[in-house]
């Protein structure tokens, strides 16, 4: 116990020291959110990395999913970083800063606005933003916590109130470039620890043909006669483990806190190198904790009293419980890592959408500070201060509402992801993307796919989820192309003239 101890205390005060460290470029917006768009690429690709990849995936998704489609899982982390990772950076990267920072953009809500002229659109998205952001960062709350409990033997609770606090005190402290610098230091832990608990897990199951050989024996849940699905290349369920490689690889396209971080890079050479960096560590943290969740059936269920069904968030714990404290030790520390990131990069993420894009979207400074109607550096640097001073507010805000949901989770830590992503990419990913490259999107597309992203998502939910939230979200996603183009073909152009000022950033 004193290991985990210590060695957890080294990792916070090293999170809080570097969030203390990068205060003084967190006074203005742009460094607050952006890092003043001149993070390189291995903090960025880490960045990336780490915000995509958090106790969801290592205790929720490799748990629930190395379940269903035992070793097979191990094709959801290929596929998250070929589509999330790898396409991403190569679709997205280039078209995304040159863009962006051409139209002055600093968030996502923000480019819609701007791009297609119509600032109902920045209100809307910034409010979808906020919305669903929400679930997502309880469920990665909830994550951590169950592996804290596991490692300390410290109530759920307890842990939950701890993690929302220490991340909102280095992030409001420290902004973007702090959360970069983190995210850093938090995915060399990653790479490692994922390494060290594969090679544990398997060394306690005989080694790795041993463990498949077993997992061979385990009878098919469709029909007990059949033996052998989990451990085949494809799974017992084909068609379900594809919907799942949909929704958590080409999500990334069209979440906010995954395309911010192309607005902050460099220059077009960062991204390049940024591209192969991504998708080597996309390769290693998602490719083994899926391989690792694979091997879930060799270990005893756990089942939930109150709903007599498995729990399928306590799987991967239950899995690790019996490793040496060492071990326990950098299990913590690496869903610290990929929690800590991902929940800074969404708080940070909100905030900033919330009062760039709804709040002080037309305010300019406050009666008396302007003279001759004009703003003066003076005031300018007043305005930029106060931004900033709300974008801190509303990160203790979002924390406190997560934290709320965090307390009283109301499904798996995975349906909650589900909920998030279906509602946010199938909004966003659509109208992001095609506006990049194709001129002939129109402001009624956007607003159709907003609609239909949403629409969906939420009216799935409320009639008791016929469809399941995996599913139901890599539909939004996939389905929102169609409803941009046929709509964006049927109905008014934005002026030829204000399209080529936006596109000619590419020439």
């Amino acid at each position: 116990m004193i290991i985990k101890v210590t060695l957890t205390i080294i990792f916070l005060a090293v999170m809080i020291g570097v969030g203390v460290y990068s205060r003084k470029q967190a006074s203005t917006v742009d460094g607050f959110v952006l890092g003043g768009r001149a993070v390189g690429p291995w903090l960025t690709a880490f960045a990336f990395g780490t915000s995509y990849f958090s106790a969801v995936v290592f205790v929720g998704y490799a748990g629930q999913f190395g379940w269903r489609y035992g070793l097979s899982s191990a094709w959801i982390g290929i596929g998250n970083a070929i589509i999330g990772s790898l396409l991403a950076w190569i679709i997205l990267g280039r078209r995304t800063k040159l863009m962006t920072q051409h139209i002055e953009s600093r968030t996502m809500p923000d480019f819609f606005g701007t791009r297609f002229s119509d600032q109902g659109l920045r209100v809307v998205a910034s409010v979808i933003a906020f919305v669903f952001l929400i679930p997502y960062t309880a469920g990665v709350y909830s994550g951590i916590s169950r592996l804290f409990e596991m490692g300390f033997e410290i109530p759920y609770e307890y842990c939950v109130v701890i993690m929302s606090i220490l991340t909102a005190v280095y992030v409001i402290i420290g902004g973007y470039k702090a959360t970069a610098m983190n995210d850093f230091i938090q995915g060399i832990i990653m790479l490692f620890g994922i390494c060290a608990v594969i090679l544990a897990v398997l060394n306690a199951q005989g080694g790795l043909v041993a463990a498949v050989d077993k997992l061979a024996q385990i009878p098919s849940d469709a029909d007990p006669s059949v033996n052998g699905g989990f451990a085949s290349w494809f799974g017992p369920d084909p068609w379900g483990l594809l919907g799942v490689v949909i929704l958590t690889s080409l999500g990334t396209m069209g979440l906010p806190q995954m395309v911010g971080k192309f607005y902050s890079i460099t220059d077009e050479s960062a991204i390049k190198r940024g591209t192969v960096i991504s998708t080597v560590f996309a390769f290693i943290v998602a490719g083994g904790c899926y391989f690792l969740g694979g091997f879930g059936r060799l270990y005893d269920p756990v089942i939930n009293e109150a709903t007599g069904k498995i729990a399928f968030d306590s799987i991967v714990p239950a899995m690790l419980v019996t490793l040496p404290d060492v071990l326990i030790a950098l299990v913590v520390l690496l869903v610290l890592s990929a929690s800590m990131s991902t929940l800074a990069s969404l708080v940070l993420t909100s905030s900033s959408t919330m009062t760039l894009d709804l709040i002080y979207r037309d305010k300019k400074s406050l009666p008396g500070e302007v003279e001759d109607g004009t703003i003066d550096d003076i005031v300018a640097e007043k305005i930029e201060r106060r931004k900033v001073v709300v974008m801190r507010v509303l990160i203790m805000f979002f924390i406190a509402i997560s934290l709320l949901i965090a307390l009283n989770p109301p499904t798996f830590i995975a349906q909650l992801m589900g909920i998030s992503w279906g509602a946010l990419a199938g909004a966003f990913l659509a109208p992001f993307m095609l506006g990049l490259y194709w001129r002939g999107v129109t402001k009624a597309s956007v607003w159709a796919c907003f609609v239909w992203g949403v629409g969906l998502t939420v009216i799935n939910m409320l009639i008791g989820n016929p469809i399941n939230p995996i599913n139901c979200g890599a539909i939004a996603m996939v389905g929102g192309f169609p409803v941009v183009f046929i709509v964006s073909l049927l109905t008014k152009k934005l002026p030829q003239k204000t399209v080529d000022s936006i596109f000619e950033c590419y020439k």
